[in-house]
């Protein structure tokens, strides 16, 4: 943003504000994704919280690029994240198949919310610390994002495999449960932020987008349920690594 007096008298120039749009922009995704949820229109709602995720991974870095970012703007990312993905995802997912055990299935609701939030509330508090390493190349737990899309994969195979059962309702539960520990753990996750590609294999990577966004164009779901369970398989292999013992 620009400094105080600047901002007095000169205002805010369209493209500074787009971040915040952005922002804005996807707490309506999360908030229109529960009531399509409410609705019964689960494909809807779940697409709308992958847009939300989308929008959230684009706001803070165009700030960033654009020199606009300011407390405000991370205040207003930061109650989009909780709504967008410690609210929507699992009221979606109690709308969508979790009726037939009310009481268990909010209890399993509840803990995820609490552990998003919680989560949140641990990452504004290092960010703002200044022994915090902004560079680091490993988050500490679960993103909350990546708690959303892991949370909602039961979804996904249902949507994928439209002829196969659903899973058990406590199925379900214990395993927004278990996303939900994951979120306030303590296992280094890798960090996209700090990830750099040589010159050498910009084009590999480029043509690699390109294959990954054409998957998600043409069969969404199949997508989306490999990225979980390669993330899951990048997370217990920080998990197992970080058990280890040192040599030191």
């Amino acid at each position: 943003m620009a400094k105080p007096s600047e901002q007095g008298e000169t205002g805010f120039s369209l493209i500074q504000l787009l971040p915040n749009a952005l922002t804005i922009t996807a707490i309506c995704a999360g908030l229109s994704a529960i009531r399509f949820g409410v609705q019964g229109n689960y494909v809807l709602a779940v697409q709308l919280i992958i847009a939300a995720c989308v929008l959230d991974g684009l706001d803070g870095r165009l700030a960033r690029l654009l020199g606009s970012d300011s407390k405000m703007g991370a205040e207003l990312d930061s109650l989009a994240d909780f709504l967008n993905f410690g609210v929507a995802p699992p009221l979606v997912l109690y709308f969508w198949a979790l009726q037939d055990i009310r009481s268990a299935a909010w209890i399993a609701v509840l803990i995820f919310v609490v552990c998003c939030v919680m989560r949140l509330a641990r990452f504004n508090v290092s960010s703002k610390s200044e022994t915090c390493d902004q560079d680091s190349a490993y988050f500490e737990g679960v993103p909350a994002p990546a708690g959303a899309l892991l949370v909602m994969l039961p979804m996904y195979v249902s949507f994928a495999f439209a002829d196969a059962p659903l899973l058990p309702d406590l199925l379900i539960c214990l395993y927004m449960f278990f996303v939900g520990l994951l979120l306030i753990s303590r296992i280094p996750t890798w960090s996209f932020k700090t990830t750099r590609v040589s010159r050498e294999n910009v084009k590999y990577f480029l043509v690699g987008v390109v294959i990954a966004g054409a998957a998600l164009l043409t069969y969404a779901w199949a997508t989306l349920i490999a990225l979980c369970v390669g993330y899951v398989g990048v997370v217990a292999w920080a998990w197992f690594d970080s058990e280890k013992p040192s040599k030191g």
